[in-house]
C-alpha cells in the first residue's frame, strides 16, 4: 500500500526521489523519508506526514543515489521513528507489504543485540538482512538468506554498505518496477513513478532480485543472471497531472466519457459484444456451470452488478465474494465455476489471493484490470484490459464506469453465447452501452442541481442510501463513496428492509437518498421512502423518467438522462460521484487523499 522510489544514476537524486514520492502519495501520506549515499557520505530524512515536509529538511552534499517511502502504517503509528528508509547496521531499506512473523524475528535479533528504534516490521526485515551481510560476499547472498526467513508480502528497495551508488531490489507478493532512464536506474512500487523519466521498464518477478548501477542493471534469480523482458508504456506523464482541475477526483470524473468509450470501442462487432481480441470464445464458457466474480471495495461493488447482469442475461448462476473471505469461506461449487477477478491496480492482494485459490481449484480465471503487466493479469487464464488511464485520487471514479461497461458487455456476450439472449436483443443492450458516454457528457455540462443538494446534505453527520434490485448495489457505492472522503457516516440498505431495524435510526432532517432506476421497483421503493419521510427524513430520489409528478416524490428529485435503463444507471453513478465530490468540498476535506485510506491495497 506505501509508495517505493529508487535513483541510481547522474541527477539530483534528491529531487527525483521526492517528485517520484509526490506522484506515489495517493499509496499512502502518513509519513514519508528519504536516504541518500555516496562513496564518502549518508543522508536521512524522515517526516510525518506529506511528502511536501522533506523539502523543508537540509540536506548537505550532492547525491545521485538513494531511495524513498511514503507510508500508509500498519505496523506501529505515523511517526518519524516509524517512517521508512531504516537502517540497521551496514544495511538501508524500505519496504513495502507485511512481515507475518516479524514478532518471532525481533525476539531473535533482540536475543543477538539488536536495538530497535521504532515499531515497525521492516525494521525488524533491515536487521535480519544486516545479520546475513558481513561485507566480504556479494549483498545477494544475504538477501536470499533473508528473504527464506520472511514470511508474508513484501517488496524491498536496499543499499548496502561497500556498494555505494548501487540499489538492490526484490519482491514477494507485493510489485516492483525497474525503470530504465536516459540519466540513470529507476525503482518504483508503481509504473505512474517512473513515468517522468522513462516509459521503458519491466515487473521483478517473485523471488528475483536486482542490482541497479547508474548505467545497467543485473537481474537474479534462483538460477542464476538473466536477461528481462522491457516493456514501453503507453501512458504519458501528462495523463498523471491535474489537468486545471481542482482535485484529481474531478479531472477522473470528467475523463469518463473516454475511458467508456476506449474500453468499449474495441470489444463491439457488428453491434454486437466481441471478447475474441482478449482471448474469450463461446468455447470457454463449455463446461461452466457457476460465475464467481471476486473484488474488494468499489470492484465489488462492480461484482454485485455484473453478477445481477449475468443471472439476468445469461441464465447462469453468478455471485458476488468480497475478496478477503473467497478462499477462507470458499462457495462448495467450485467445480464448473468462471471466477472473475476485478482490481484496478492488478496488484490489490486479497483479490490476488482469490485468484491463486480459484486457479488451484482447476478454475479459469478472467481478471478485469486496468494495469498490464500486474500480478494478478500474469496470474490469470485471460485479461479483459479496462482502458481508463491512470487514476490517481483515491476514490475510483473511472475505473469503476469502465469495469462496470466491461461487465455490462460481457454479460449479453455471455448470453448470446449461451443462446439466453437473441442478436435483435443483444444488439438493443448494446446501443444503450454505446449512448453512456454521450448521456454522462451531457450530465457533466449541467451539473447545477447537484452543487445545490450537496450545500444541504454538507452538514449531515449521517444519511441512508436506498434502492431495490440493481439499484440498491449502485447505493452501495454511493454511500461508499460519501464517506471515504466527505467523512460522513452514510449506509445503504434495501429499501424493504428499513423497517425491520433501521428505520429507527430517522430523525428529523436525516437524509434519505433513494435511488429508483428501475421501473419495476418504483412504486415499491417511493412507499419504502414514503415511509422516511412521515418520520422526519429530508428525503432525495434519483429517478428515470416517471408519470409521477415532483410533489409525489422525495423533497428534492434529481431526474436521470436517457432513453434506456444502462444510460440511466451510468447517469445516476456520475451524479453520485459529484453529490460526494461537492459535499466533500463543502466540508474542507482532502478530497484525493482522505485519512486512514490508500489507492493500492497491496497488504492482506
Amino acid at each position: 500500500m506505501c509508495g517505493i522510489v529508487g535513483y541510481t544514476g547522474t541527477e539530483n537524486a534528491r529531487k527525483i526521489l521526492i517528485e517520484g514520492l509526490k506522484i506515489l502519495e495517493y499509496r499512502g501520506y502518513d509519513s514519508a523519508g528519504i536516504g541518500l549515499v555516496s562513496e564518502t557520505d549518508f543522508q536521512l530524512a524522515r517526516v510525518k506526514g506529506r511528502v511536501e515536509g522533506l523539502n523543508e529538511i537540509r540536506i548537505n552534499g550532492e547525491f545521485t543515489c538513494g531511495i524513498g517511502h511514503t507510508r500508509w502504517a500498519t505496523h506501529g503509528e505515523p511517526s518519524v521513528e516509524n517512517a521508512h528508509p531504516h537502517r540497521v547496521g551496514r544495511v538501508t531499506l524500505v519496504h513495502n507489504g507485511i512481515i507475518e512473523n516479524y514478532q518471532e524475528l525481533k525476539k531473535e535479533l533482540e536475543g543477538e543485540g539488536v536495538v530497535f528504534n521504532s515499531q515497525t516490521d521492516t525494521e525488524v526485515a533491515c536487521a535480519l538482512f544486516d545479520k546475513y551481510y558481513d561485507g566480504s560476499t556479494h549483498p545477494c547472498v544475504a538477501i536470499y538468506k533473508a528473504i527464506s526467513r520472511l514470511k508474508g508480502s513484501f517488496a524491498f528497495a536496499l543499499m548496502f554498505k561497500g556498494y555505494e551508488g548501487r540499489l538492490f531490489g526484490l519482491r514477494h507478493k507485493s510489485p516492483l518496477l525497474v525503470g530504465k532512464g536516459k540519466t540513470g536506474m529507476h525503482l518504483a512500487s508503481d509504473l505512474t513513478a517512473l513515468l517522468p523519466y522513462t516509459d521503458t521498464y519491466t515487473l521483478l518477478e517473485e523471488g528475483e532480485v536486482v542490482e541497479l548501477r547508474a548505467s545497467e542493471s543485473i537481474f537474479y534469480s534462483y538460477d542464476g543472471i538473466y536477461d528481462p523482458v522491457w516493456h514501453h508504456s503507453s501512458l504519458s506523464y501528462e495523463s498523471c497531472k491535474k489537468g486545471g482541475y481542482d482535485h484529481y477526483m474531478l479531472k477522473e470524473i470528467n475523463e469518463q466519457p473516454e475511458a467508456i468509450e476506449k474500453t468499449i470501442s474495441p470489444r463491439i462487432n457488428g453491434g454486437l459484444p466481441d471478447f475474441s481480441s482478449d482471448g474469450i470464445t463461446k468455447e470457454l464458457f463449455d463446461g461452466i456451470k457457476c460465475v464467481h466474480i471476486v473484488g474488494c471495495g468499489s470492484a465489488y461493488n462492480v461484482g454485485l452488478i455484473g453478477a445481477r447482469l449475468i443471472e439476468e442475461h445469461a441464465k447462469i448462476s453468478a455471485s458476488a465474494f468480497v475478496a478477503s473471505e473467497y478462499r477462507y469461506s470458499p462457495p462448495q461449487n467450485m467445480q464448473g465455476a468462471l471466477v472473475i477477478a476485478i482490481s484496478q491496480s492488478g496488484e490489490t492482494a486479497d483479490t490476488l489471493a482469490s485468484v491463486r485459490y480459484a486457479r488451484l481449484c482447476g478454475c479459469p480465471v478472467i481478471s478485469v484490470i486496468n494495469a498490464r503487466e500486474s500480478s494478478i493479469a500474469r496470474e490469470s487464464s485471460r485479461i479483459i484490459y479496462t482502458h481508463a488511464g491512470p487514476e490517481i485520487a483515491v476514490a475510483t471514479t473511472k475505473c469503476f464506469s469502465a469495469q462496470l461497461s466491461i461487465m455490462y458487455l460481457f454479460s449479453i456476450f455471455m448470453g448470446t453465447c449461451k443462446g439466453r439472449l437473441t442478436d435483435a436483443t443483444a444488439r438493443e443492450l448494446t446501443e444503450g452501452m454505446l449512448r453512456c458516454s454521450s448521456t454522462i457528457s451531457r450530465r457533466l455540462k449541467g451539473a447545477g442541481e447537484l452543487l445545490e443538494l450537496s450545500k444541504s446534505l454538507s452538514g449531515a453527520s449521517s444519511a441512508f442510501f436506498i434502492g431495490r434490485g440493481l439499484d440498491y448495489f449502485m447505493c452501495l457505492e454511493g454511500a461508499l463513496k460519501l464517506k471515504e472522503i466527505s467523512y460522513i457516516n452514510a449506509q445503504a440498505y434495501q429499501a424493504g428492509e428499513l423497517k425491520h431495524g433501521t428505520i429507527s435510526l430517522i430523525e428529523n432532517g436525516t437524509p434519505v437518498i433513494s435511488l429508483m432506476t428501475e421501473k419495476r421497483l418504483f412504486d415499491k421503493t417511493l412507499s419504502n421512502l414514503k415511509e422516511t419521510k412521515s418520520r422526519g427524513a429530508s428525503t432525495v430520489c434519483f429517478l428515470a423518467k416517471t408519470e409521477k409528478s415532483p410533489q409525489e416524490c422525495g423533497d428534492f428529485n434529481i431526474f436521470l438522462k436517457g432513453n434506456s435503463f444502462i444510460e440511466s444507471l451510468f447517469d445516476q453513478l456520475v451524479c453520485l460521484q459529484l453529490l460526494s465530490y461537492h459535499v466533500a468540498r463543502l466540508r474542507g476535506c482532502d478530497i484525493d487523499k482522505p485519512r486512514n485510506l490508500a489507492k493500492s491495497v497491496t497488504v492482506e
